[in-house]
């Protein structure tokens, strides 16, 4: 009797493809993939993060990487069950490559692949010293002048920067630069993380004291050490702050605190870096063959210009400024912006005694915190997933495995549910003048996030003093100019304020590789972070990944890392992977380098 089993469907598939794979036959293999398909490879294949769409873009990859990757040994993984609903028979698979040990997940349609994830797990030869692994730590037996292990951290702290030279530079101490310093520690990658902040966890301490984590804990988990059972939902500002000062402390990391990064330079003939930075009142030169910047996401704050800003005789203060709202009891506040920070330091103005009114002159996207835990997130990060068998590798995984150009499709579906749960919820926003959207398709808060960045208010309380009254609302108007006292209008009326703050977000990260190395060098990798979908502040064209991020540039041996908790664990892996690669002399054939589209 034929099986007709989730399992066999998967082994079939994967049976042809080893196949095909060691004959060389690239048709076969493309064969195998149903004509609207998508293969997401994540360093094993391609050497880049690169979304393949399409039989002509599977052939193309596979003409130039096939014979250089060596792919074989492609099975499935046996402690996972395949399944099969609406027609979509899914499971997750391992496989071997000339260099690197795989692992991935798969999705058929009628029999032939609809969508593939390949991911590189480790390098052949250069594991991470965990599991059977693990060191000993202690030396048992005898041996003369032999040194502690705080001895030997205490020397390596001295030496590397000064005696040593690190193979890579971190610029940036936050949760990116802590996490993927994690990794190239477990890898053996000498790395030194440059932090202008007194302490790590200073990023998150030195914000407005109402910032909190918007996304559960399930979702926010570092690499190796994931929050204790007891960690809150939420986690504030400053527990964050501790967790990270601690996390930098027992991964060992080398993190040069107190330190400005002042210039950087790439020799070509060399292959190296030359980075000026200043510690101690002294300034030191590095020189390490790659160069991070980790310096957020977000890039550079955007400081909008107005007509008057050097009349105004209050203060102004851009979000990433502002220090909490205790000096403003009874002063008249006024915010421009209308996303998370805006909401956030709204809040906590009005709970102070401010009089603070909230200038929105977009419209923006606002999901109630309760209805992404349940709705959004609920399947893959929360306590019902744990309780389910899911694991955060898992989930990323899965998260991982849709691709970008019809991942929106999954989302739209989610967020009509939350708007119809919470109708009445937006219906009291929009009461008072609120400009509501989902998105330029509808498709809601993750896909803005990946597009733009930006545009949304995940609502922890805001909305209810917006609606209420009692955080006051301007909407649709933009600002004409400053006078001394406060904001006019473009419609003529005026905002009194004793304080502005501009809560009008961030730059594109290569901002900050014009100001440490060149604008030249800012323009030759181009935009950092979107799609190219076409909708708001992600201009066209499609490219399939986010621009520059956790992957190779135009520029030799620079690299971007950012992004929230989620994405600062799970891409630092194929970061590192890449990195270590390098170091260690491993061929990193590169397919299908970015071309830049856009400079900022």
């Amino acid at each position: 009797m034929l099986d007709d089993s989730p399992h066999q469907k998967i082994e079939t598939v994967l049976g042809k493809l080893e196949k095909a794979f060691a004959n060389g036959d690239i048709e076969a293999a493309v064969n195998l993939f149903q004509e609207d398909c998508y293969w997401r490879d994540l360093v094993t294949f391609t050497w880049n993060l690169k979304t393949l769409e399409g039989h002509d873009q599977i052939r193309a990859m596979l003409t130039e990487q096939l014979a250089r990757i060596k792919p074989h040994d492609l099975r499935q993984d046996m402690k996972e069950v395949a399944t099969e609903e609406d027609g979509v028979t899914q499971g997750w698979i391992e496989f071997d490559t000339g260099t690197a040990r795989g692992y991935g997940h798969i999705r058929l349609r009628n029999g032939r692949i609809w969508s593939l994830l390949t991911t590189m797990s480790e390098l052949k030869g250069h594991e991470e010293p965990k599991g059977f692994l693990r060191p000993m730590g202690a030396q048992h037996g005898s041996e003369p002048g032999r040194k502690s292990w705080k001895e030997r951290r205490e020397a390596e702290a001295a030496e590397l920067g000064y005696s040593v030279q690190p193979y890579c530079v971190i610029v940036g101490g936050g949760q990116g630069g802590i996490a993927l310093g994690a990794r190239l520690r477990q890898l053996g990658v000498p790395t030194i993380i440059i932090e202008k902040n007194e302490r790590p966890g200073d990023s998150w301490r030195k914000r407005y004291k109402s910032l909190c984590l918007h996304d559960p804990v399930w979702y926010d988990h570092l690499p190796y050490i994931p929050f204790p059972d007891n960690w809150p939902v939420f986690a504030p500002k400053d527990k964050i702050g501790d967790w990270l000062e601690m996390y930098t402390k027992v991964m060992e990391l080398n993190y040069w605190s107190s330190t400005v990064c002042k210039s950087a330079h790439y020799d070509d003939a060399r292959g190296e870096w030359t980075v000026i930075v200043e510690r101690d009142g002294k300034e030191i030169m590095l020189r390490p063959k790659q160069l991070v910047l980790a310096t957020g996401m977000s890039g550079k704050a955007n400081w909008p210009k107005f007509k008057g800003m050097d009349v105004f005789k209050g203060e102004q203060q851009h979000s990433s400024q502002h220090p909490g709202p205790e000096a403003y009891a009874g002063k008249k506040v006024v915010v421009v912006g209308s996303n998370n920070s805006a909401h956030d330091i709204c809040a906590a103005l009005w709970e102070a005694g401010a009089d603070v009114t909230m200038l929105q002159r977009s419209s923006t996207h606002i999901v109630k915190s309760d209805s992404l835990m349940d709705i959004g997130l609920g399947d893959l990060y929360s306590e019902r997933a744990v309780a389910n068998g899911m694991t955060t590798r898992k989930a990323d995984l899965i998260f991982a495995s849709l691709p970008y150009r019809i991942m929106h499709e999954f989302q739209k579906p989610v967020y009509d549910k939350i708007r119809q749960k919470d109708a009445a919820f937006y219906e009291r926003l929009e009461k008072v003048g609120f400009m509501l959207d989902f998105g330029d398709d509808d498709s809601g808060l993750f896909m803005k996030y990946l597009r733009r960045g930006s545009g949304y208010y995940i609502d922890v309380g805001a909305c209810d003093l917006i609606a209420d009254g009692k955080i006051k609302l301007v909407s649709g108007v933009n600002i004409r100019e400053l006078n001394e006292g406060g904001v006019v209008l473009e419609d003529g009326r005026e905002l009194p304020a004793d304080l502005i703050v501009y809560a009008t977000g961030y730059g594109s990260m290569n901002g900050w590789a014009a100001d440490l190395i060149s604008r030249e060098v800012a323009d030759k990798v181009g935009k950092c972070w979107g799609l190219g979908s076409d909708t708001t502040k992600d201009p066209g064209p499609w490219e399939g990944e986010q621009r520059n991020m956790w992957k190779p540039t135009q520029q030799q041996a620079l690299w971007f890392h950012g992004g929230n908790l989620h994405q600062s664990r799970h891409y630092s892996q194929y970061l590192s992977l890449q990195l270590k690669a390098r170091m260690e002399g491993i061929p990193t054939p590169v397919y299908g380098l970015q071309t830049v589209h856009h400079l900022s």
